[in-house]
Formats: C-alpha cells, sequence, structure tokens
C-alpha cells in the first residue's frame, strides 16, 4: 500500500532474484479502501507516491501499478470475496470487513497482472495464510512466496505505519519483538501452555512499554490459525499492539 521501506525493498529485490534476466517485476501501489475498518486510519495513511516511484525506479522494477480507487472499483460494485475460516481471529476479529477487502483487492490485482509468482511478509502472518487460502481455493496459479519479517536495528518490525509513532513511542515498540523472543525461550525450555507463554510477553510489555495497549496475543495454530491451550503442533504467537492510534502487528513462530 506505498510508503515503501526496506521490508518492501527485500520483496523487490527477492522478485528480482526469481525473474532472472527473462522475467519482469511489477510493484503494485494501492492504498486499497474497502479493507480499512476505521476512517481516520484510511485518511492518515501515508501515500508518499513520488518516493515510493523513485525507490522502484532505483530497484529496476520494471513496472508500477497504481490505479485510482475511482477505476479500481466500480461506483456500483456489488461483488466481494471472503473468506470464512482462516479470518475469524486475531485480526479478522477486531477489523470487521478487513479481510474480505483483502481478499477482494488481492483477486482483482491477480487478475489484472496475471503473476506467475507474488510475494509477501511474514510480517502479515494471517494475511499470508489467507492469501494461500485464496489462491489454492480459487485455483489461481500464482505461486505464493514467503519473506521473512524485515526489523530495524532495534527489532521493530518495519512498517508504513512506523512513521506515525513518536520518538518514545518508537523506542518502547522495540519490546514488542523483545517480548515475542522471550516466549518462544520460554516454550523451547519446555514449557506448553500458551496461557504461561503469552503472559511472559503481558509482563515484558508492561514493564518496557507503558505507553502501548495490546489489541490482540495470540497463541495459534499455524496452519488453521485456531487458538491454541497448549502448544502441541507449528505454531504462532501473534499479537497486535497501538500506540496511541498507530497499530502495530508482528508474531514469532513457535
Amino acid at each position: 500500500m506505498g510508503a515503501l521501506h526496506s521490508g518492501h525493498f527485500a520483496l523487490i529485490n527477492k522478485a528480482k532474484e526469481l525473474a532472472g534476466t527473462d522475467g519482469a517485476v511489477v510493484v503494485s501501489i494501492f492504498v486499497n479502501p474497502i479493507q480499512f475498518d476505521r476512517a481516520q486510519d484510511l485518511e492518515s495513511y501515508p501515500r508518499p507516491i513520488e518516493a515510493d516511484l523513485n525507490h522502484c525506479d532505483q530497484l529496476g522494477v520494471d513496472f508500477v501499478f497504481t490505479p485510482e480507487a475511482s477505476e479500481f472499483y466500480h461506483p456500483d460494485r456489488s461483488i466481494d470475496v471472503s473468506e470464512n475460516a482462516l479470518s475469524s481471529l486475531l485480526c479478522g476479529a477486531s477489523r470487521p470487513g478487513h479481510f474480505d477487502g483483502v481478499c477482494t483487492v488481492i483477486t482483482k490485482l491477480f487478475n489484472i497482472i496475471q503473476p506467475t509468482a507474488a510475494i509477501f511478509g511474514q510480517k502479515d502472518f494471517q494475511q499470508l495464510a489467507i492469501i494461500k487460502r485464496l489462491v489454492r481455493d480459487l485455483s489461481y496459479r500464482t505461486q505464493i512466496i514467503t519473506h521473512p519479517t524485515i526489523r530495524e536495528n532495534s527489532g521493530l518490525a518495519k512498517s508504513s505505519r512506523n512513521i506515525g509513532l513518536t520518538d518514545a513511542e518508537r523506542s518502547q515498540a522495540a519490546a514488542i519483538f523483545e517480548g515475542l523472543q522471550l516466549a518462544k525461550k520460554l516454550y523451547k525450555s519446555g514449557v506448553t501452555s500458551s496461557d504461561r507463554i503469552l503472559a511472559k510477553f503481558r509482563l515484558h510489555l508492561d514493564k518496557h512499554a507503558p505507553l502501548s495497549k495490546i489489541n490482540y496475543l495470540e497463541c495459534v495454530c499455524a496452519n488453521s490459525l485456531q487458538s491454541l491451550k497448549e502448544v502441541e503442533q507449528p505454531a504462532v504467537i501473534a499479537t497486535a499492539v497501538f500506540f496511541g492510534q498507530v497499530r502495530l502487528i508482528d508474531n514469532i513462530e513457535l
């Protein structure tokens, strides 16, 4: 959705590597209005399009697709694409309609661009899982490739939303990944109770990020995204944390 940063640059460089000399890399930049659940969030979302285009040019992107919402969505649009299993928890529980907007825009982008492969960052773990399900269930031939989360030196996951943080908030936001790492360390020590694992995260955030407010914190199955009481299968700790009006998401695999 624009405001490109080094996390996006990593996706572009991976795409260039996979495309080789005979392929082409396409970047779509589109602040998708139908996936926002808060009007203020849509209005304040950064849109530095000239800087984004310059970044794409410097990185050797072949095509940039930047439609206007008015040409991308018909005024009497009446069809949405929905997912009904993976989207009920995590971001989906607190952002009604968000993943309908994601599924609809991805369906349209894939139909228009028809990519051989598409690369998504692991920071948006739930979104990634839903897009993989979308491709599977709708029989797209596009290969979905996962790229590891790119982080700032502090460990904070790179996000276009980070520019909305104050200096104090940015400093405290590093505690999100620190807390996730501590929770994983507890699991690796032999603790399998999700309540105990998540409590470790909450204690760390309470102590080191008093400006934060947890939106959600869950330990879920890595495949079904359903909540787990005991971690006896591949799992993910996923969280969304508010600093003022800025909502940051992150996750770690167990």
